[in-house]
């Protein structure tokens, strides 16, 4: 089962329903075979980003989204009840073009992706379940 937290939602310039960020998130998480866990989406300031993408990246300013991830992909021990802890997702829309874009790509990022070293597949992946999320 998939628990998806969400916090600042208020700083959004439009609505976006708990259940459309769940269901990206689902997509994404379906997509790389990670079917329960637990994950937080949090939308931020760019001052808030600002410091985050310094203290985690070493970058200057603000970028759109960053993800933390802690177990990523990798199930527990056999037995064990304990949700996987997927880790978070933090997102800044007043730099994000296209929130739900975003959205994806940090929860692609949680499980392991990564497009700076994978030749283009992480971004075919997210641009295949942007397209299954509108549909």
């Amino acid at each position: 089962m998939l628990e998806i937290e969400v916090f600042g939602a208020q700083l959004l310039a439009g609505p976006l329903p708990q259940c459309k960020v769940e269901r990206l998130c689902a997509l994404a998480l379906a997509a790389a075979g990670v079917r329960d866990g637990h994950l937080a989406v949090e939308f931020v300031e760019g001052d808030r980003m600002t410091k985050l993408n310094g203290e985690h990246r070493d970058k200057e300013g603000p970028t759109d989204v960053l993800s933390f991830p802690v177990d990523g992909a990798e199930r527990g021990a056999p037995g064990d009840d304990v949700p996987r802890e997927l880790g978070d997702i933090v997102i800044c829309p007043e730099h994000t073009s296209d929130v739900s874009e975003a959205i994806v790509h940090g929860t692609l990022h949680l499980v392991g992706m990564d497009h700076e070293t994978d030749d283009g597949e992480m971004f075919a992946v997210q641009a295949e379940i942007l397209r299954w999320a509108s549909a």
